[in-house]
């Protein structure tokens, strides 16, 4: 994914650039919209704009359209794009006359971003995040050195890493009601609190207990695990008799919620580890399982024998030859994706969801199923494993960061 949700980030760049391009202002005449192409027409397009509205845009014949790379902060490096050359589903900012009905546009400027170019902005970026990304709970904030220190989990024991953030360092703050990334809003440095899950992308230093942090994802979730007691397919959700509170709970499971299962031997095997490594993390161990991230572009899901073969068995066979423990973010990014259909009145699961709203239903953000055997192993295994709080698409999950 991009280090920002694609919309607000193209939005506010190609708004930039367009106050870059020398275009007249002055006068209410002269408009602006931003959006994406949803059909071209021999004379222009229609553009459905960021607020939802469908804009029609006629090309004048002296028509400057602009093409520029995701990442560029002016026109400097624009490169000039025929009318032919717009496709469906580009990202386009449009300067000119405003009709008086506010649906139509005469263009005299179009900046396009095209879609190939966020496509492989995408992928370099998502690689980026699998390299030098890190995810945990919050321990401790301070304001006066702005470094947020983090807890990050494996299956012999939770270490710190320290996150250094500077004025440069894009801060982003998920809503408590929704698991969309682009529903994240820029936030400051105190907001983010002790409990809290976060994801960073950054430099580390050479012992890893240090990240000079280039962005910033944070969110309060819940994280529950028990027993599903009931499910209900129509209204894509299910009840939990959660372990810790004993209570019942509501879990809403849309579409933009991640769902896995453990095949059941190599839940044995982790359960052997947990146990082996004194229930998991240790003392003091953070709530969840951090890591796995949609990929809104793909779509993929790898064969179930494809998952087992080379996913888990090789997570762990990593950290055998490295002399550490199995990576858990790996092991659950390589886990075959499931489906509410899939699950069963009695299955354990361990979820990580929304804090949820007054009827006290919550969404699912992650689901992790065939747990059975690591409840047993340790009943506080939820709180001993970090599950990803971030839907930052809504599709299958990327390879996760490693701690």
């Amino acid at each position: 994914m991009l280090a920002l949700a694609l919309p607000a980030l193209a939005a506010a760049f190609l708004a930039h650039s367009a106050g870059q391009s020398g275009e007249a202002s002055s006068g209410t005449s002269v408009q602006q919209a931003i959006g994406a192409i949803r059909s071209i027409a021999d004379g222009g397009f229609t553009l459905t704009s960021d607020a939802g509205q469908q804009v029609e845009v006629t090309l004048q014949d002296a028509v400057r359209i602009l093409r520029v790379a995701p990442g560029q902060k002016d026109l400097k490096h624009a490169t000039p794009l025929e009318k032919q050359d717009l496709q469906v589903g580009d990202r386009v900012l449009v300067r000119g006359k405003l009709a008086s009905d506010t649906h139509s546009f005469l263009a005299g400027v179009v900046v396009v971003m095209k879609q190939s170019d966020v496509a492989a902005m995408q992928e370099k970026e998502r690689e980026d995040w699998q390299k030098r990304g890190v995810g945990g709970l919050v321990t401790s904030v301070d304001p006066a050195t702005a470094t947020v220190t983090i807890s990050v989990p494996s299956f012999a024991g939770s270490k710190t890493l320290a996150i250094h953030t500077t004025k440069d360092t894009i801060l982003r703050r998920y809503a408590s009601n929704s698991v969309k990334f682009d529903d994240a809003k820029v936030a400051p440095l105190d907001r983010i609190k002790a409990g809290d899950q976060l994801r960073a992308r950054g430099t580390k230093n050479p012992d890893s207990t240090e990240l000079a942090a280039e962005e910033v994802v944070s969110g309060t979730f819940r994280n529950l695990a028990g027993t599903i007691t009931a499910i209900d397919p129509s209204a894509h959700s299910l009840t939990l008799k959660d372990v810790f509170t004993k209570q019942s709970v509501t879990v809403k499971v849309t579409g933009d919620a991640q769902l896995r299962k453990l095949p059941p031997e190599f839940a044995q095997r982790i359960a052997m580890r947990m146990k082996a490594g004194g229930g998991g993390a240790g003392e003091g161990a953070p709530a969840g399982f951090a890591g796995a991230r949609p990929d809104a572009q793909t779509g993929s899901r790898p064969s179930p024998a494809g998952q087992l073969n080379g996913g888990v068995a090789g997570a762990i066979g990593e950290g055998r030859r490295s002399g550490g423990p199995p990576d858990i973010q790996q092991i659950l990014s390589r886990m075959p994706a499931a489906v509410l259909g899939d699950l069963q009145t009695g299955d354990a699961v361990m979820i990580v969801s929304t804090q949820g709203d007054s009827s006290g239903t919550v969404n699912a953000i992650t689901l992790l199923a065939g747990v059975e055997a690591l409840l047993t192993a340790s009943p506080s295994a939820s709180q001993a494993m970090m599950m990803s709080p971030w839907s930052l698409g809504s599709a299958s999950a990327e390879a996760a960061a490693n701690p």
